[in-house]
């Protein structure tokens, strides 16, 4: 066949190590249909500070590979929610080769079509909290790429006609395709009239959306004879895939013809006529994607490329107890994103009959279903079991009903399809089932009832129990409890959710307290952050002493927002908030910074305002830029320091000498208040992480308000007299001025002439 190739690329982006599935970075891919190999390429590279980064270290690389939904992980073992299943995935992960850069490569032959996801993401890290700015950070960017391979012009088969074939001395092999439509119970491939040197050397393959593989279903035609090969319940409205192979080493061409019969399950004597627009023709596509396709409500071709095509006998045996149960609807509710209720007409209790099942369908749309958890939960009215040992079995299998013809059966898999199997009795009459980002289509859940005796599960007798089923869509699992937070995500177009936990909390929904903190813990650190605030209240009585009110009222503004900004940040369920959360974080660092400029304002003694309001206007501007950027709030500090450092320069040029003047002043006071500020910005800086965050930030308040003592400068003694004021003469007087007056200390217009001098 003619091959044709695709190529898919992703921009690169930047990995996080991973907490949770909210740090991943996920990658969406679409895989047309008929590919016959896809492959990834990985490509990795580090970079740091705008260049490549040779000098970073070697982290390894995790990559997830899933068809139809993002996978569910769990690199650091933990432990899923009751009731949850967990749908598998390929992992993959990546070492260096290079010193920035590595590739890796991941081949899947004959993938299924449609969505494709690829989650990555870097190990686990110690959790250091770093100060953005501070240095140039090592990152790790990921790029993945697709090739495709695919065929075109497939030969369609149509059910109920032969098709002719002529396998050449240099082919190995043919493919075909048929459609399988909804209610069709069996799907019977034969090759007839095989003809070869060596019998009919052919291997028969088949398989559901994709061309088979060496482990399909697979039978040799040399040894069965007639060459038949039959899969019951198919997939509903998907492609299958047909493949005649030739053994290796047989000379000379091979002749055959091959035919495909569907069963109709609503009329188990008969197949499906290939002269009626039944349900098989009215569900196909409108194109069948080859040359000479079919076009919806037209009549199978008579002649095709591959050889003449004509109808055959239709058999009108089928296997025992092949039946086709009526499917019950669902009526979709959207409510919100990833919150979708499914109802049941005259629902939601739903009656299960002793001697059928009841049958319902679930339908995911594409893409956009895939994101969330499918919740399902049955419940049994055990008053309806009339005293009977009854048990209700429910199947839950994607885009085909598994309903076994053995009426005391209670498994829900078979050689090709594996479900979920829920059960409910009069003990135990509640049942849960949660999949997570679950694969989109159609869901059918099937129940039955079976009464237990000695001998097993035997079919009931006039006892039909009744059920409450309920069905949804929602983000989360259990909206991440009270310890965790639902985040819904984005990666271009495509949306999901993930539980981001706290409190050391971990799991998929935030349930595993392997690695909790205690209530007494949590309470310890919220203590110990709000608390140490009162560290101060020295700072503040000695601002009131030395008559500095502004920069007392500064102090006492960060003491109340840190101590109730941190009440409100905690991690675990001892929160207090009495404002916004952005608003106490804005006002904590506002109060922050202000303290360290009006501090700062008052060593350099300047006493115009506008000091104090430039600094408010400053600080505010770089809060609202970026909280946490080095720069833009070191920036306003530093300039602060700048001003003291000129005012400071100036007094020692006019005094000419040292300012300040005294040396206690210097070695009691600026140089232990300077080292202590400087500890606590080491300590913030680098020592800071996220299991120590709690006592190290601690302290950090308990330095910051210390060294505020220290370096508070003391209050300015005012001189007490006066220097000689220049003679004013008029008239043959002197006027003595009052020197109270002239310092401020008396009101002017009491004031009075101390003495007349006669010149």
């Amino acid at each position: 066949g003619l091959f044709v190739t695709d190529y898919f690329t992703r921009t690169p982006r930047k990995l996080s190590p991973f907490r949770s599935f909210a740090s991943i970075e996920l990658f969406h891919f679409h895989i047309p249909e008929d590919t016959v190999i896809a492959v990834w390429n990985l490509i990795t590279f580090k970079e740091q500070g705008g260049t490549f980064g040779d000098q970073c270290p070697d982290r390894s690389i995790t990559v997830y590979f899933r068809s139809g939904a993002p996978s569910v992980i769990n690199p650091l073992h933990t432990h899923f929610p009751r009731d949850t299943a967990v749908p598998g995935s390929f992992a993959l992960t990546l070492t260096w080769t290079l010193p920035n850069r590595t590739t890796g490569v991941f081949n899947v032959t004959s993938p299924l079509p449609g969505d494709w996801f690829l989650a990555a993401h870097l190990p686990k890290d110690e959790g250091k909290i770093s100060v953005k700015g501070l240095y140039e950070e090592c990152q790790y960017l990921f790029q993945p790429q697709l090739i495709v391979q695919r065929l075109v012009n497939i030969a369609v088969l149509y059910p109920g006609y032969v098709t002719e074939q002529s396998m050449a001395p240099h082919n190995r092999s043919c493919l075909y395709k048929v459609f399988v439509p909804s209610y069709t119970s069996r799907v019977l491939v034969e090759v007839l009239r095989c003809r070869g040197t060596e019998g009919c050397p052919l291997w028969l393959r088949m398989r559901a959306k994709a061309p088979p593989l060496h482990n399909s279903t697979a039978l040799d035609c040399r040894e069965h004879a007639p060459c038949q090969l039959a899969l019951d319940l198919p997939f509903w409205q998907h492609w299958y895939y047909v493949l005649v192979e030739k053994h290796p080493g047989v000379p000379g061409t091979v002749s055959f013809q091959v035919t495909v019969q569907l069963t109709d399950c609503s009329r188990p004597s008969l197949a499906r006529p290939p002269f009626l627009p039944s349900s098989a023709s009215m569900n196909m596509p409108h194109s069948f994607g080859s040359v000479g396709g079919l076009a919806l409500g037209d009549n199978p071709p008579l002649a095709s490329p591959n050889g003449t095509k004509h109808p055959v006998p239709i058999p009108t045996a089928s296997p025992a107890g092949e039946r086709c149960w009526p499917v019950r609807p669902t009526l979709r509710n959207e409510l919100d994103t990833f919150s979708v209720h499914f109802y049941i007409f005259f629902g939601p209790n739903v009656s299960v009959p002793p001697d059928r099942p009841a049958v319902f369908v679930i339908n995911l749309l594409p893409v956009l279903d895939s994101g969330g958890v499918l919740n399902l939960e049955l419940r049994l009215n055990v008053s309806s079991l009339c005293g009977e040992n009854v048990t209700v079995f429910g199947c839950l299998n994607h885009e085909v009903p598994l309903t076994s013809g053995d009426n005391a059966s209670v498994t829900c898999e078979t050689e090709s399809l594996a479900g979920f199997l829920l059960s409910v009795n009069a003990t135990a009459s509640l049942s849960r089932l949660r999949i997570p980002y679950p694969q989109t289509g159609s869901w059918y859940l099937s129940l039955r009832s079976l009464c237990a005796t000695e001998h097993g599960f035997e079919p009931c007798t006039n006892v039909t129990a009744e059920v409450y089923l309920r069905a949804y869509l929602s983000p989360c699992i259990n909206d991440c409890g009270i310890y965790g937070q639902c985040k819904l995500l984005r990666t271009n177009n495509y949306l999901y959710a993930a539980c981001e936990c706290k409190a050391g909390w971990n799991g998929w929904g935030c349930t595993d307290n392997a690695e909790a903190f205690s209530y007494g813990f949590q309470l310890l650190s919220t203590l110990l952050l709000c608390l140490s605030n009162v560290m101060f209240v020295p700072p503040v009585a000695i601002a009131v002493r030395s008559h500095y009110l502004l920069e007392a009222a500064v102090y006492i503004f960060t003491m109340f927002f840190s101590t109730f900004y941190h009440a409100c940040d905690q991690p675990g369920i001892v929160v207090f908030c009495i404002m916004e959360y952005d608003v106490l974080q804005f006002c904590d660092f506002l109060g922050s910074l202000m303290s360290v400029w009006v501090t700062v304002i008052a060593m350099a003694r300047l006493q115009p305002v506008v000091l104090y309001l430039l600094g408010a206007m400053l600080l505010s501007m770089a809060l609202q830029m970026d909280r946490h950027g080095l720069w833009n709030l070191l920036g306003p500090s530093l300039f602060a320091l700048g001003i003291m450092a000129v005012a400071w320069t100036a007094r020692t040029i006019r005094r000419r000498h040292c300012y300040p003047p005294t040396w206690k002043r210097w070695a009691f006071y600026l140089c232990p208040g300077a080292l202590i500020a400087a500890a606590a910005v080491l300590l913030y800086a680098f020592v800071e992480t996220e299991e120590n965050y709690f006592y190290i930030h601690s302290i950090w308040h308990l330095l910051i308000a210390g060294s505020v003592g220290f370096l508070l400068p003391p209050r300015a003694k005012p001189s007490g007299r006066l220097g000689p004021l220049p003679r004013r003469k008029g008239c043959g007087y002197q006027l003595c001025v009052n020197e109270q007056e002239e310092l401020g200390l008396v009101d002017p217009a009491v004031a009075s002439i101390n003495s007349i001098c006669t010149s």
